[in-house]
């Protein structure tokens, strides 16, 4: 039981981490309908932000946190203004190709600027608690409740401010949003800001349990695009639930089948539930 329940804690980790993600990208496709495979690359910008303002500055592990989310929701809109915003009247092919290449370029920069090396971050967080007879670190317990209070602040925001509603109405129909005022440019501007800002946050709360790579968003880019798949795609309940889900999924996987198999779980668990469930898990059909 003891192990089940630690392995129950490791999926709810997993999860925060992979929600967050999921819910940057699904804002994008959901609002812009761009499916950004470039997001994992500013998930990876985001952790050396975070290990730079640390390491070379001394700034403290949060401060390092806000700059880093500032910075890559930033590089967020750059990628908006220069690269997407251009092609949005461009074949739906185009834009995909430039995110690919916006991927392989900040790829290439991190190469270059922080050379290939795994690099480990500090955090002030490697306390270890005990629980109940059972141990937790407080690095895993931070990312936990970090997630959750993200989650309910951004809910919050599209529910209950005029941006987010704005936000809400340019996801259901553009051109309605554009007839009755909004400002549809600065909605999508503000929704890669939002985006960035939360890879960003997600691989700074990660990284001191993992490593820092230039290859470090390929999987969870993976994996973020199965998880908005699974709970449909613009769907942010459906990108949160999924993303516990395959939490979950692997770390009791991992455990109880084996750990060589932890990765294939997310795609064995996509081609189930695209087979039962077309449209994914939260979605009764086209976009939220």
């Amino acid at each position: 039981m003891d192990i089940l329940i630690q392995q129950l804690f490791n999926g709810l980790t997993i999860g925060s981490v992979y929600s967050l993600v999921a819910l940057g990208l699904t804002l994008v496709y959901g609002i812009l309908h761009i499916p950004n495979f470039a997001h994992g690359a500013l998930y990876m910008m985001g952790g050396y932000m975070t290990f730079t303002m640390m390491t070379k500055f001394g700034f403290h592990y949060w401060l390092a946190i806000l700059i880093a989310v500032v910075a890559v929701g930033l590089l967020g809109v750059l990628m908006e203004r220069f690269v997407f915003h251009p092609l949005r009247n461009a074949p739906p092919l185009h834009d995909k190709i430039a995110a690919i290449g916006i991927l392989l370029f900040l790829e290439s920069f991190a190469q270059l600027v922080w050379g290939g090396d795994y690099l480990t971050m500090p955090t002030p967080y490697n306390q270890v608690v005990s629980i109940f007879g059972l141990t937790f670190t407080m690095q895993r317990l931070l990312i936990i409740v970090a997630a959750i209070v993200i989650m309910i602040a951004l809910n919050l925001f599209l529910k209950k401010t005029f941006t987010g509603a704005t936000i809400i109405a340019m996801s259901q129909n553009r051109e309605g949003a554009n007839l009755v005022g909004i400002n549809t440019t600065k909605v999508a501007m503000l929704t890669f800001l939002i985006s960035g800002g939360l890879a960003a946050l997600a691989s700074s709360l990660a990284s001191p349990i993992n490593l820092v790579f230039p290859g470090m968003g390929h999987l969870v880019i993976l994996k973020a695009f199965v998880i908005i798949i699974l709970g449909g795609m613009g769907s942010i309940p459906g990108a949160i639930l999924g993303g516990y889900i395959l939490g979950f999924s692997e770390s009791l996987g991992a455990t109880y089948i084996s750990n060589d198999y932890k990765d294939i779980i997310a795609f064995i668990l996509l081609v189930l539930i695209l087979t039962i469930k077309p449209t994914g898990l939260f979605v009764k059909g086209g976009h939220t």
